[in-house]
Protein backbone atom coordinates (compact mmCIF):
# COMPACT_ATOMS: atom_id res chain seq x y z
CA UNK A 1 0.00 0.00 0.00
CA UNK A 2 1.43 3.37 -1.08
CA UNK A 3 1.75 5.32 2.12
CA UNK A 4 -1.54 4.07 3.52
CA UNK A 5 -2.40 2.16 6.64
CA UNK A 6 -1.46 -1.49 6.96
CA UNK A 7 -2.76 -3.30 10.01
CA UNK A 8 -3.74 0.04 11.55
CA UNK A 9 -0.23 1.50 11.16
CA UNK A 10 0.05 4.69 9.09
CA UNK A 11 3.23 4.41 7.03
CA UNK A 12 5.40 7.51 6.80
CA UNK A 13 5.42 8.81 3.25
CA UNK A 14 9.11 9.58 3.70
CA UNK A 15 9.72 5.79 3.71
CA UNK A 16 7.89 5.15 0.42
CA UNK A 17 10.51 4.33 -2.29
CA UNK A 18 8.73 6.40 -4.92
CA UNK A 19 8.69 9.43 -2.63
CA UNK A 20 12.37 9.04 -1.79
CA UNK A 21 13.28 8.92 -5.47
CA UNK A 22 11.02 11.86 -6.29
CA UNK A 23 12.60 13.94 -3.53
CA UNK A 24 16.07 13.16 -4.91
CA UNK A 25 15.14 14.14 -8.47
CA UNK A 26 13.32 17.26 -7.28
CA UNK A 27 16.06 18.58 -5.00
CA UNK A 28 18.77 18.15 -7.62
CA UNK A 29 16.65 19.58 -10.42
CA UNK A 30 15.34 22.58 -8.55
CA UNK A 31 18.74 23.36 -7.06
CA UNK A 32 19.85 24.25 -10.60
CA UNK A 33 16.77 26.36 -11.23
CA UNK A 34 17.00 28.20 -7.92
CA UNK A 35 20.73 28.88 -8.20
CA UNK A 36 20.20 30.74 -11.45
CA UNK A 37 16.78 32.32 -10.91
CA UNK A 38 17.88 35.52 -9.16
CA UNK A 39 21.61 35.37 -9.93
CA UNK A 40 21.55 35.39 -13.74
CA UNK A 41 19.77 38.76 -14.01
CA UNK A 42 22.32 40.15 -11.55
CA UNK A 43 25.14 38.54 -13.56
CA UNK A 44 23.77 40.18 -16.71
CA UNK A 45 23.64 43.61 -15.05
CA UNK A 46 27.23 43.25 -13.84
CA UNK A 47 28.17 42.43 -17.44
CA UNK A 48 26.66 45.68 -18.71
CA UNK A 49 23.00 44.84 -19.38
CA UNK A 50 20.62 47.67 -18.34
CA UNK A 51 18.65 46.84 -15.21
CA UNK A 52 15.29 47.22 -16.98
CA UNK A 53 16.22 44.39 -19.37
CA UNK A 54 17.88 42.04 -16.91
CA UNK A 55 14.71 40.03 -16.39
CA UNK A 56 14.86 38.88 -20.02
CA UNK A 57 17.12 35.99 -18.98
CA UNK A 58 14.44 34.65 -16.66
CA UNK A 59 11.66 35.46 -19.10
CA UNK A 60 13.28 33.54 -21.97
CA UNK A 61 13.88 30.54 -19.73
CA UNK A 62 10.28 30.48 -18.57
CA UNK A 63 8.67 31.24 -21.95
CA UNK A 64 10.41 28.14 -23.33
CA UNK A 65 9.36 26.23 -20.22
CA UNK A 66 5.72 27.18 -20.71
CA UNK A 67 5.80 26.25 -24.41
CA UNK A 68 7.27 22.82 -23.74
CA UNK A 69 5.07 22.06 -20.73
CA UNK A 70 2.03 21.72 -22.98
CA UNK A 71 3.77 18.89 -24.86
CA UNK A 72 4.93 16.92 -21.83
CA UNK A 73 1.73 14.84 -21.36
CA UNK A 74 1.86 13.67 -24.98
CA UNK A 75 5.60 13.00 -24.84
CA UNK A 76 5.16 10.95 -21.69
CA UNK A 77 2.33 8.94 -23.22
CA UNK A 78 4.43 8.14 -26.27
CA UNK A 79 7.88 7.51 -24.79
CA UNK A 80 7.18 6.85 -21.11
CA UNK A 81 7.75 9.06 -18.12
CA UNK A 82 11.20 7.74 -17.26
CA UNK A 83 12.94 8.51 -20.60
CA UNK A 84 11.26 11.91 -20.83
CA UNK A 85 12.20 12.79 -17.26
CA UNK A 86 15.83 11.71 -17.79
CA UNK A 87 16.07 13.77 -20.97
CA UNK A 88 14.68 16.80 -19.15
CA UNK A 89 17.21 16.52 -16.34
CA UNK A 90 20.09 16.31 -18.83
CA UNK A 91 18.79 19.32 -20.75
CA UNK A 92 18.77 21.33 -17.54
CA UNK A 93 22.16 20.26 -16.23
CA UNK A 94 24.51 19.80 -19.17
CA UNK A 95 24.44 23.40 -20.50
CA UNK A 96 24.85 25.03 -17.08
CA UNK A 97 28.69 25.10 -16.91
CA UNK A 98 28.69 27.10 -20.16
CA UNK A 99 27.41 30.18 -18.33
CA UNK A 100 31.04 30.99 -17.52
CA UNK A 101 31.87 31.44 -21.21
CA UNK A 102 30.26 34.89 -21.49
CA UNK A 103 28.07 37.31 -19.53
CA UNK A 104 26.42 38.81 -22.62
CA UNK A 105 22.63 38.78 -22.48
CA UNK A 106 22.26 36.92 -25.80
CA UNK A 107 24.51 34.06 -24.63
CA UNK A 108 22.75 33.73 -21.29
CA UNK A 109 19.38 33.63 -23.06
CA UNK A 110 20.57 30.99 -25.56
CA UNK A 111 21.59 28.64 -22.76
CA UNK A 112 18.34 29.37 -20.97
CA UNK A 113 16.38 28.12 -23.98
CA UNK A 114 17.80 24.60 -23.60
CA UNK A 115 17.55 24.60 -19.82
CA UNK A 116 13.97 25.91 -19.96
CA UNK A 117 12.90 22.93 -22.05
CA UNK A 118 14.38 20.56 -19.48
CA UNK A 119 12.75 22.45 -16.64
CA UNK A 120 9.35 22.05 -18.33
CA UNK A 121 9.69 18.27 -18.09
CA UNK A 122 10.81 18.36 -14.47
CA UNK A 123 7.95 20.58 -13.34
CA UNK A 124 5.09 18.77 -15.06
CA UNK A 125 6.23 15.24 -14.26
CA UNK A 126 7.37 16.13 -10.76
CA UNK A 127 3.98 17.43 -9.63
CA UNK A 128 2.20 14.63 -11.50
CA UNK A 129 4.26 12.00 -9.71
CA UNK A 130 3.66 13.72 -6.38
CA UNK A 131 -0.03 13.01 -6.88
CA UNK A 132 0.66 9.33 -7.64
CA UNK A 133 2.86 8.24 -4.75
CA UNK A 134 0.22 8.40 -2.01
CA UNK A 135 -3.46 7.53 -1.51
CA UNK A 136 -6.00 10.23 -2.33
CA UNK A 137 -6.66 11.01 1.33
CA UNK A 138 -2.94 11.79 1.83
CA UNK A 139 -2.38 13.70 -1.39
CA UNK A 140 -2.01 17.00 0.43
CA UNK A 141 0.72 15.52 2.61
CA UNK A 142 2.46 14.06 -0.44
CA UNK A 143 2.35 17.35 -2.31
CA UNK A 144 3.61 19.02 0.85
CA UNK A 145 6.70 16.79 0.89
CA UNK A 146 7.22 17.43 -2.80
CA UNK A 147 6.86 21.14 -2.09
CA UNK A 148 9.45 20.89 0.66
CA UNK A 149 11.85 19.23 -1.79
CA UNK A 150 11.39 22.29 -3.99
CA UNK A 151 11.43 24.80 -1.16
CA UNK A 152 14.70 23.64 0.40
CA UNK A 153 16.70 24.44 -2.76
CA UNK A 154 14.80 27.72 -2.94
CA UNK A 155 15.79 28.39 0.65
CA UNK A 156 19.47 27.70 0.10
CA UNK A 157 20.18 28.15 -3.60
CA UNK A 158 18.41 31.43 -4.43
CA UNK A 159 20.37 33.54 -1.92
CA UNK A 160 23.51 31.45 -2.49
CA UNK A 161 23.36 32.07 -6.23
CA UNK A 162 23.04 35.82 -5.70
CA UNK A 163 25.91 35.80 -3.20
CA UNK A 164 28.16 33.82 -5.54
CA UNK A 165 27.62 36.22 -8.42
CA UNK A 166 27.99 39.35 -6.31
CA UNK A 167 31.24 37.94 -4.90
CA UNK A 168 32.60 37.11 -8.35
CA UNK A 169 32.32 33.29 -8.12
CA UNK A 170 30.32 32.70 -11.27
CA UNK A 171 32.24 29.52 -12.13
CA UNK A 172 31.07 27.90 -8.90
CA UNK A 173 27.52 28.92 -9.71
CA UNK A 174 27.71 27.44 -13.21
CA UNK A 175 29.09 24.06 -12.12
CA UNK A 176 26.72 23.73 -9.17
CA UNK A 177 23.83 24.38 -11.54
CA UNK A 178 24.72 21.15 -13.37
CA UNK A 179 23.19 19.18 -10.46
CA UNK A 180 20.22 17.79 -12.47
CA UNK A 181 22.63 15.42 -14.22
CA UNK A 182 22.95 13.56 -10.91
CA UNK A 183 19.17 13.35 -10.68
CA UNK A 184 19.15 10.91 -13.59
CA UNK A 185 20.44 8.27 -11.14
CA UNK A 186 17.07 8.33 -9.31
CA UNK A 187 14.91 7.94 -12.41
CA UNK A 188 14.99 4.10 -12.70
CA UNK A 189 13.94 3.68 -9.08
CA UNK A 190 11.13 6.19 -9.50
CA UNK A 191 9.95 4.52 -12.70
CA UNK A 192 9.83 1.09 -11.07
CA UNK A 193 7.88 2.40 -8.10
CA UNK A 194 5.11 4.28 -9.92
CA UNK A 195 5.23 2.88 -13.46
CA UNK A 196 1.69 1.50 -13.40
CA UNK A 197 0.17 4.70 -12.09
CA UNK A 198 2.15 6.75 -14.62
CA UNK A 199 0.55 4.87 -17.54
CA UNK A 200 -2.96 5.89 -16.50
CA UNK A 201 -2.23 9.50 -15.61
CA UNK A 202 -1.47 10.64 -19.15
CA UNK A 203 -4.88 9.58 -20.52
CA UNK A 204 -8.22 11.27 -20.12
CA UNK A 205 -9.69 14.55 -21.29
CA UNK A 206 -6.80 16.97 -21.26
CA UNK A 207 -8.81 20.01 -22.32
CA UNK A 208 -11.50 19.40 -19.70
CA UNK A 209 -8.87 18.91 -17.00
CA UNK A 210 -7.06 22.09 -18.04
CA UNK A 211 -10.30 24.07 -17.88
CA UNK A 212 -11.07 22.65 -14.46
CA UNK A 213 -7.61 23.64 -13.22
CA UNK A 214 -7.84 27.17 -14.62
CA UNK A 215 -9.18 29.02 -11.57
CA UNK A 216 -6.53 27.83 -9.08
CA UNK A 217 -3.90 28.30 -11.78
CA UNK A 218 -4.86 31.97 -12.22
CA UNK A 219 -4.50 32.48 -8.46
CA UNK A 220 -1.08 30.87 -8.67
CA UNK A 221 -0.15 33.11 -11.62
CA UNK A 222 -0.79 36.22 -9.53
CA UNK A 223 1.32 35.01 -6.62
CA UNK A 224 4.24 33.88 -8.76
CA UNK A 225 4.18 37.19 -10.64
CA UNK A 226 4.78 38.84 -7.29
CA UNK A 227 7.48 36.30 -6.44
CA UNK A 228 9.24 36.84 -9.76
CA UNK A 229 9.31 40.55 -9.09
CA UNK A 230 10.75 40.02 -5.62
CA UNK A 231 13.60 37.66 -6.49
CA UNK A 232 14.57 39.48 -9.69
CA UNK A 233 14.60 43.11 -8.61
CA UNK A 234 15.33 43.12 -4.89
CA UNK A 235 19.01 42.13 -5.48
CA UNK A 236 19.28 44.88 -8.11
CA UNK A 237 17.67 47.46 -5.80
CA UNK A 238 20.09 46.51 -2.99
CA UNK A 239 23.29 45.51 -4.86
CA UNK A 240 25.49 45.41 -1.75
CA UNK A 241 24.16 41.87 -1.39
CA UNK A 242 23.66 41.68 2.37
CA UNK A 243 20.04 42.77 2.59
CA UNK A 244 18.93 41.08 -0.62
CA UNK A 245 20.56 37.80 0.30
CA UNK A 246 19.10 37.86 3.81
CA UNK A 247 15.62 38.75 2.58
CA UNK A 248 15.65 35.96 0.00
CA UNK A 249 16.81 33.55 2.70
CA UNK A 250 13.94 34.55 4.99
CA UNK A 251 11.52 34.32 2.08
CA UNK A 252 12.76 30.81 1.39
CA UNK A 253 12.45 29.67 5.02
CA UNK A 254 8.85 30.72 5.48
CA UNK A 255 7.91 29.52 2.00
CA UNK A 256 9.42 26.12 2.71
CA UNK A 257 7.54 25.72 5.97
CA UNK A 258 4.13 26.72 4.65
CA UNK A 259 4.44 24.81 1.39
CA UNK A 260 5.27 21.69 3.40
CA UNK A 261 2.61 21.99 6.08
CA UNK A 262 -0.26 23.58 4.15
CA UNK A 263 -1.06 20.32 2.38
CA UNK A 264 -1.32 18.41 5.65
CA UNK A 265 -3.74 21.02 6.98
CA UNK A 266 -5.72 20.87 3.74
CA UNK A 267 -6.13 17.08 4.09
CA UNK A 268 -7.81 17.74 7.43
CA UNK A 269 -9.58 21.08 6.95
CA UNK A 270 -9.97 21.57 3.20
CA UNK A 271 -8.75 24.56 1.20
CA UNK A 272 -11.85 26.76 1.48
CA UNK A 273 -10.35 29.14 4.05
CA UNK A 274 -6.67 28.29 3.66
CA UNK A 275 -6.30 29.34 0.01
CA UNK A 276 -7.79 32.85 0.32
CA UNK A 277 -5.87 33.28 3.57
CA UNK A 278 -2.60 32.41 1.89
CA UNK A 279 -3.24 34.87 -0.95
CA UNK A 280 -4.08 37.66 1.50
CA UNK A 281 -0.94 36.92 3.47
CA UNK A 282 1.18 37.21 0.32
CA UNK A 283 -0.32 40.58 -0.56
CA UNK A 284 0.26 41.89 2.95
CA UNK A 285 3.86 40.71 2.95
CA UNK A 286 4.69 42.43 -0.33
CA UNK A 287 3.25 45.68 0.99
CA UNK A 288 5.48 45.39 4.08
CA UNK A 289 8.53 44.82 1.83
CA UNK A 290 7.62 48.02 -0.01
CA UNK A 291 7.32 49.92 3.25
CA UNK A 292 10.70 48.60 4.35
CA UNK A 293 12.38 49.74 1.14
CA UNK A 294 10.78 53.19 1.34
CA UNK A 295 10.77 53.99 5.06
CA UNK A 296 11.40 51.42 7.76
CA UNK A 297 14.68 49.97 6.50
CA UNK A 298 16.11 46.44 6.57
CA UNK A 299 13.89 45.19 9.41
CA UNK A 300 10.78 45.97 7.41
CA UNK A 301 12.15 44.31 4.29
CA UNK A 302 13.00 41.16 6.23
CA UNK A 303 9.60 41.06 7.97
CA UNK A 304 7.81 41.57 4.69
CA UNK A 305 9.85 38.85 3.01
CA UNK A 306 8.92 36.45 5.82
CA UNK A 307 5.19 37.21 5.57
CA UNK A 308 5.20 37.12 1.79
CA UNK A 309 7.08 33.81 1.81
CA UNK A 310 4.48 32.29 4.11
CA UNK A 311 1.64 33.19 1.77
CA UNK A 312 3.64 32.29 -1.33
CA UNK A 313 4.41 28.77 -0.10
CA UNK A 314 0.88 28.06 1.09
CA UNK A 315 -0.72 29.21 -2.17
CA UNK A 316 1.58 26.96 -4.22
CA UNK A 317 0.56 23.84 -2.33
CA UNK A 318 -3.13 24.67 -2.06
CA UNK A 319 -3.62 25.66 -5.70
CA UNK A 320 -1.98 22.42 -6.88
CA UNK A 321 -4.27 20.41 -4.62
CA UNK A 322 -7.27 22.35 -5.90
CA UNK A 323 -6.22 21.84 -9.52
CA UNK A 324 -5.94 18.06 -9.07
CA UNK A 325 -9.24 17.87 -7.18
CA UNK A 326 -11.09 19.81 -9.88
CA UNK A 327 -9.49 17.89 -12.78
CA UNK A 328 -10.16 14.39 -11.43
CA UNK A 329 -7.86 11.37 -11.47
CA UNK A 330 -7.75 11.02 -15.27
CA UNK A 331 -6.64 14.63 -15.70
CA UNK A 332 -3.66 14.69 -13.37
CA UNK A 333 -0.95 15.34 -15.95
CA UNK A 334 -2.99 17.89 -17.90
CA UNK A 335 -3.82 19.74 -14.67
CA UNK A 336 -0.15 19.63 -13.73
CA UNK A 337 0.80 21.16 -17.08
CA UNK A 338 -1.73 23.98 -16.63
CA UNK A 339 -0.65 24.65 -13.05
CA UNK A 340 3.06 24.66 -13.91
CA UNK A 341 2.54 26.85 -16.97
CA UNK A 342 0.75 29.36 -14.77
CA UNK A 343 3.53 29.22 -12.19
CA UNK A 344 6.21 29.88 -14.76
CA UNK A 345 4.20 32.44 -16.72
CA UNK A 346 3.67 34.41 -13.54
CA UNK A 347 7.35 34.27 -12.66
CA UNK A 348 8.32 35.34 -16.19
CA UNK A 349 5.88 38.25 -16.25
CA UNK A 350 7.07 39.37 -12.84
CA UNK A 351 10.71 39.22 -13.92
CA UNK A 352 10.16 41.00 -17.23
CA UNK A 353 7.16 43.33 -17.02
CA UNK A 354 7.83 44.70 -13.55
CA UNK A 355 11.24 46.04 -14.62
CA UNK A 356 9.90 48.97 -16.65
CA UNK A 357 7.22 49.60 -14.01
CA UNK A 358 9.88 49.76 -11.31
CA UNK A 359 11.93 52.18 -13.41
CA UNK A 360 8.88 54.43 -13.79
CA UNK A 361 7.40 54.21 -10.29
CA UNK A 362 10.24 52.95 -8.12
CA UNK A 363 10.42 49.46 -6.70
CA UNK A 364 8.50 50.18 -3.45
CA UNK A 365 5.51 51.61 -5.33
CA UNK A 366 5.63 48.69 -7.77
CA UNK A 367 5.42 46.21 -4.91
CA UNK A 368 2.45 48.11 -3.46
CA UNK A 369 0.61 47.90 -6.79
CA UNK A 370 1.23 44.16 -7.03
CA UNK A 371 0.12 43.67 -3.42
CA UNK A 372 -3.17 45.42 -4.21
CA UNK A 373 -3.64 43.15 -7.23
CA UNK A 374 -3.21 40.12 -4.97
CA UNK A 375 -5.86 41.44 -2.60
CA UNK A 376 -8.22 41.96 -5.55
CA UNK A 377 -7.86 38.25 -6.37
CA UNK A 378 -9.38 37.04 -3.09
CA UNK A 379 -12.85 36.30 -4.58
CA UNK A 380 -11.23 34.13 -7.25
CA UNK A 381 -9.27 32.29 -4.56
CA UNK A 382 -12.52 31.50 -2.76
CA UNK A 383 -14.00 30.14 -5.99
CA UNK A 384 -10.85 28.19 -6.87
CA UNK A 385 -10.94 26.33 -3.55
CA UNK A 386 -14.39 24.93 -4.43
CA UNK A 387 -13.94 21.35 -5.64
CA UNK A 388 -15.47 21.59 -9.11
CA UNK A 389 -14.89 18.72 -11.52
CA UNK A 390 -13.73 18.47 -15.09
CA UNK A 391 -16.40 18.10 -17.75
CA UNK A 392 -15.55 16.48 -21.05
Amino acid sequence: MRGGAAGGVRTSLWRVPAMQALVGVTVLGFASYCLTLASLPTYAVLGGTPAAGAGLVTAVFLVVTIAVQAAVPALSARFGQAPVLAAGLLAMGLPSPLYVVDDELAWLCALSVVRGAGFAVLTVLGSTLAAQVAPADRRGESIGIYGLAIAVPNLVAVPAGVALVLDGHTAWLAWLAASPVLGVLFVPRLARAVGRQADTAVTGSGRAAARAALAPSVVLFAVTLAGGGLVTFLPIERPDGALATSALLVFGVTGALTRWRAGLLADRLGSGVLLPGGLGLAGLGLAVVAAGLAWSGPAGVLLGAAVFGGGFGAVQNLTLLAAFARAGEGGTTAASAMWNASFDAGTAVGALALGPVAVALGLPATYVVVGVLLAAGLPLAVAAAHPGRARS
